[in-house]
């Protein structure tokens, strides 16, 4: 597919799942055969935020994944540190700088003595352009096992400019696409509680506008609350919103 034709049908998915298949099918043509994407909008200036916040998208294998988020690895690894602290993109080859310099911790090592173990070593970071302080997104794009570094990055001299305009649409368009963990979910009356009042109406006139009692109404937005583990209705309602589960067009 030209790039012009999958920049086209990439904008124009309508689920995370139709994204990240084409996405991670198109890097592969370059030689990244797996992906980790991460996006979080609860950034602080001591943390990422609660990692069920995160927008997580991979196809590492589980025994990778496993242990680099699930067991919190990433937030020792070097390359997440220069995400967090730069925008752009960086081949992988600065981690043999910084490790001849001293440059890296001994939590920092053991990231890099792990990725050796499951082949992750060669390839690209890329750290997405963010408008708020809170928000930090970036992918990590793996080559091929038997691909190394100086290859993939005659490949980013010759491909550089198009895969991170790619990568930046992808960015984008998730975005716009509804997303949350399976715990976060809400359910149709969930969201139309929530929406109703997001539109300012109160409980009387969401109990009559949904056809419920105002008992029934005061139901929904507690589990909504719980479901996306806020305190206060008006919190599910901006957590709900910036997860592109309110007002969405259902397929």
């Amino acid at each position: 597919m030209r790039n012009s034709k999958y920049l086209q049908a990439l904008t124009n998915t309508q689920s995370i799942e139709e994204l990240w298949d084409m996405h991670t099918r198109k890097m592969a043509s370059y030689g990244f055969d797996r992906l980790l994407y991460g996006f979080t909008r609860y950034r602080t200036s001591t943390s990422l935020g609660d990692p069920d916040d995160f927008i997580v998208l991979t196809n590492h294998d589980p025994a990778y994944t496993d242990v680099f988020m699930g067991k919190g690895l990433y937030f020792h690894g070097p390359m997440v540190k220069w995400v967090l602290e730069n925008e752009g993109a960086a081949s992988w080859s600065i981690l043999g700088e910084m490790l001849d310099q001293g440059a890296l911790s001994e939590s920092e090592k053991r990231v890099l003595e792990f990725n050796r173990k499951m082949q992750v070593t060669a390839g690209y970071s890329i750290s997405f352009k963010s408008i708020s302080p809170r928000a930090k997104g970036a992918i990590a794009l793996t080559a091929q096992a038997d691909i190394p570094q100086e290859e993939i990055d005659k490949v980013w001299a010759e491909h550089g400019d198009e895969i991170l305009v790619m990568n930046n649409v992808c960015h984008l368009k998730i975005m716009t696409l509804p997303y949350a963990t399976p715990n976060q979910t809400l359910t149709k009356r969930q969201r139309e509680a929530l929406e109703w009042v997001g539109d300012g109406k109160t409980t009387q006139d969401i109990a009559l506008l949904m056809g419920l009692t105002p008992a029934t109404v005061e139901k929904h937005l507690r589990l909504a609350r719980d479901n996306l583990n806020v305190e206060t209705t008006a919190q599910a309602v901006l957590k709900a919103a910036l997860q592109n589960q309110m007002f969405v067009i259902e397929a």
